[in-house]
């Protein structure tokens, strides 16, 4: 039988090793989140009033903004905004937009072991008097027309989730082909219960999967419309309805911000 002893400084270094697995086992494990986000809207997620809408577009600076959180991995993202879209030009029927829009998503997720994220700014052409594809949009259809577009989506991408973004605020004299004025700027707020509503309703039907993103762009657009808003020559006056290079900065932090704390944040 062997009888040697244990040397003190194995003992030691045993002693040490067992004490640092330990430290580590108490360690939380942080997720890293890969994320492709898909942006859907209108002329304001479109950026066609910027210079370089690729890079200057609020979907741009959301995708920026969230590559420097902490827990995110990697952000690849697509604009599918479009200018004078409405949820009516979004609706899942025959060919339209959103066809696009799911084939489109497709090709950027191709690894499902990332996350998909859907956002979807929608409200503005909606709320004008005339012009846009369908307008004027009611409250009641406005919600029902965007259930059945994050319908589709779920549908689709089981593992997806949506991010329901607030529309901003435009001035009550916004008048270019499409009027707007201040009846649809009423109209416009009107939307905000509706996406309340919605959020309510599949939290309870689809749990986790569709949240209410960012709801401070409307008053600092408002507050701050000379200075991060265009001036454009309309039909009653001057209006202002899209960011310029600073708002639309500002708009995509906001978005990135809603994003991050809804899906981001509570995981890592």
């Amino acid at each position: 039988m062997n009888n040697q002893k244990i040397p003190r400084s194995f003992k030691i270094i045993l002693f040490l090793l067992v004490c640092s697995l330990i430290q580590l086992s108490d360690q939380p494990f942080e997720k890293k989140w890969n994320l492709d986000i898909v942006y859907i809207g209108n002329s304001i997620t479109q950026g066609v009033q910027l210079g370089k809408p690729e890079e200057e577009a609020p979907p741009a600076a959301a995708s920026g903004y969230l590559r420097h959180q902490s827990g995110v991995e990697n952000v690849e993202f697509i604009n599918q905004g479009r200018s004078g879209y409405t949820t009516v030009d979004y609706l899942p029927a025959g060919n339209g937009a959103l066809n696009e829009v799911i084939t489109a998503a497709r090709q950027l997720h191709k690894n499902t072991s990332r996350l998909l994220v859907f956002t979807i700014s929608l409200g503005t052409n909606d709320s004008a008097e005339n012009g846009p594809n369908g307008a004027p949009v009611d409250p009641a259809d406005y919600q029902k027309n965007l259930r059945s577009i994050a319908d589709k989506l779920l549908s689709e991408f089981p593992g997806c989730k949506i991010v329901l973004l607030q529309p901003i605020w435009y001035s009550p004299n916004t008048y270019n082909s499409a009027r707007y004025m201040a009846e649809g700027l009423a109209r416009l707020q009107s939307y905000f219960p509706e996406l309340q509503s919605m959020v309510l309703k599949y939290s309870q039907t689809n749990p986790g999967k569709v949240f209410l993103g960012d709801l401070k762009g409307f008053a600092y657009f408002r507050n701050n419309y000379l200075t991060d808003l265009i001036p454009e020559s309309g039909n009653a006056g001057t209006f202002y309805l899209h960011p310029n290079k600073k708002g639309a900065n500002v708009l995509g932090r906001l978005w990135g911000e809603a994003i991050y704390e809804s899906i981001i944040k509570e995981a890592v």
